[in-house]
This record gives C-alpha cells, sequence and structure tokens, in this order.
C-alpha cells in the first residue's frame, strides 16, 4: 500500500518580529481535506510530527471566513469571474472576500429568484452587485438593497441570507476541527526525531499543510532534511501546501553546493497574502515566499492573490493558498497513481 508521510507541525506559538508570542499551528482545511482524500483513494496515511507531540489546529485557520461551504465558494467564483476578468485589472483582497457579505452571493440570488428572476438574471444581477460592493468597498447588504440596484431585496432578508451564511461556514469550520479531533493519527502521531533512516524509506511520498506553524519547526530541522533527501533520490512525490514549503528549506545542499531544490519551479503562500493576514499584520519574523526565492526557487505564484494555483515540476508539488487545497490533493493523487502503475 502506498505510504504518505504527512508531516504536520507541532507548533503552537509563533515568535513575532517584535518578539511577542502569537498562537499557531496548522490550518484546518488544508489539513482535513487532502487526509481524507488520501483516505479514500487508498493509501496509508501516517501523521507525522517533528517531535510526536499531537499537532494544534491554529485559531486563526477556524475562523469562519476559511471554510465557506462548497456551493457558496463555487457560486462566489462564479460570480467574481464575471467582472474579474483581467488579473491587471482586479485585486481581489481578503477585507474584501471576508468583510464585505460577499459569500452570500448564492443566497442573495435565491431570494431573486424566489421573487421571479430566473437563475440567469439573478446570477446577472448579483454580479453587478458584487462587482459594485468590490469596488466601492461596500457592504454586499447594501448594495443590494439600495435603490440603485434592481430589483432592490429588503434589507432585513438580505442581512438575514448574509447572517446564515456565516453561522453555516462556523458550522463547517467546527464539523472540519472535530473531524481531525477524531483522526487517530492527529491525536497520536508518529515522532519524526525517532524514525529510522529504514523507516523512512517506507513513505512513499510527503505531504505537509500550511498554517503557520511549519515555519516554526519545520523550516530548520535535521529529520526534515533526512526524510526530504532520502524521497528525493528516489524522485518520489515531495507535497507542500500553503505555508508546507518552509518545509523544504530543512534540505540540504547538493554535491555541487547547490540547495537541493535550486531551479525548481514552486509556489507558496506569497507576500502579498501574507501581508492581509492577521499575522502578517502583526509583523511576522519572515516570510516563506521570500526565504523560498532566497534559497533559489524558482518562484511561481498565481496572476492573483487568492485564487487556486498549484505547482508541479518534477516529483514537486506546491500549492500557494488554502484555496489550492483541493487541486493539490488531486494533484498528488494522480502523481501517486501514476507512480504505481509505473511500478506494476
Amino acid at each position: 500500500m502506498t505510504r504518505i508521510a504527512y508531516v504536520v507541525s507541532s507548533a503552537s506559538e509563533i515568535t513575532l518580529a517584535d518578539g511577542s508570542p502569537h498562537p499557531t499551528g496548522y490550518f484546518a482545511e488544508e489539513a482535513v481535506k487532502p487526509y481524507d482524500r488520501f483516505v479514500a483513494a487508498g493509501f496509508d496515511v501516517a501523521v507525522v510530527t517533528p517531535d510526536g507531540r499531537p499537532p494544534t489546529a491554529d485559531p486563526y485557520g477556524l475562523r469562519w471566513y476559511f471554510h465557506y461551504p462548497d456551493e457558496d465558494k463555487d457560486y462566489l467564483d462564479s460570480v467574481v469571474r464575471t467582472f474579474a476578468n483581467d488579473p491587471d485589472d482586479i485585486r481581489f483582497t481578503l477585507h474584501q472576500n471576508t468583510e464585505l457579505g460577499l459569500a452570500a452571493v448564492r443566497r442573495i440570488a435565491a431570494i431573486l429568484q424566489v421573487g421571479g428572476l430566473d437563475a440567469a438574471a439573478a446570477h446577472a444581477a448579483v454580479s453587478r452587485a458584487a462587482k459594485t460592493a468590490w469596488r466601492e468597498d461596500r457592504p454586499l447588504v447594501d448594495v443590494v438593497s439600495s435603490d440603485d440596484f434592481s430589483p432592490a431585496v429588503d434589507r432585513a432578508e438580505a442581512q438575514a441570507a448574509v447572517d446564515a451564511q456565516r453561522q453555516d461556514s462556523e458550522a463547517l469550520a467546527a464539523e472540519r476541527h472535530h473531524r481531525l479531533q477524531s483522526i487517530e493519527g492527529f491525536q497520536h502521531p508518529l515522532d519524526l526525531s525517532s524514525l529510522s533512516d529504514e523507516q523512512l524509506a517506507e513513505f512513499d511520498a510527503v505531504f505537509a499543510p500550511g498554517g503557520h506553524g511549519p515555519m516554526v519547526d519545520l523550516a530548520d530541522n535535521p529529520d526534515v532534511s533526512r526524510l526530504l533527501t532520502m524521497l528525493q533520490g528516489r524522485q518520489a512525490p515531495i507535497v507542500a501546501l500553503c505555508h508546507g514549503p518552509a518545509l523544504l528549506l530543512s534540505a540540504p545542499e547538493r554535491p555541487d553546493g547547490q540547495w537541493l531544490f535550486d531551479g525548481y519551479r514552486m509556489t507558496c503562500f506569497t507576500d502579498e497574502e501574507e501581508d492581509q493576514t492577521e499575522p502578517g499584520r502583526l509583523g511576522l519574523p519572515w516570510y516563506v515566499d521570500t526565504a523560498l526565492k532566497n534559497a533559489g526557487a524558482v518562484f511561481d505564484d498565481g496572476p492573483t492573490a487568492w485564487a487556486s494555483h498549484v505547482v508541479v515540476d518534477r516529483n514537486l508539488i506546491t500549492g500557494q493558498n488554502p484555496g489550492s487545497t483541493e487541486a493539490v490533493a488531486d494533484a498528488v493523487i494522480r502523481a501517486l497513481a501514476g507512480t504505481t502503475a509505473k511500478a506494476a
């Protein structure tokens, strides 16, 4: 059975640039979605932390706006695409995506359909409203309930839709956290520091989810270095998501004196995205994006912040942000399926 080393940070605090501690850990969505997909694909997924301590879910990653239900997220994406045709003409920030109520566009469209619009007309109407909210930095409720919007939606009804969407996101965040707490490996992970080289050789791939935790205990870790060296020697899949690529900084130099991944195309959570997060605004000691570039990465970020973006270069698979979670998991499954087929 294909065996994946699911390397998760066990850090629960990160020291900010001013020396103060800040809660951290792994991002729940980035941890649970790939784990469940890999298990469903028939892989043996072994949760591993640097010191064998159970990992901690980052409280920031459990906030409601990182957990839109799929139907809300997909509908919002379809709406944004109607006016974000050129990345040079739009900059969609975390603030706009979370504080303006835009995730409720599907539910506002449903109200319009009850009022008599067909699905296409309702989609067109909420697309116009979302563009106005984005351009003018106004809450969606204000836009759709104004006299300028036709057909106007009752303000109380629109606010109820926004509130319901948030409640469903909060429930989904709690559900994902509960799911992670129910996984045996997250409660009793393997201790990477205690694994022999022979045990490390049993892994067919490594996957590291994000959250700011990897910056604390995966970026300069001799045991991570051992694992990466062994897998790279076999050109086995090495996969990291969001802040997870920090573990690549533990890789040693090649015989020619260059970093093990020098010249590889890769991505991670970008400096632009980081500056919009709570820890980024408070001041982080370093940025993963910049550190990878300095190490020798050929950095490949997506055309816009927060959009799904996955980079595959040889055996290295990296994803840019939380929105890339599912695409990264799918890329891993394809890569391991191909590896299994070659072995057969």
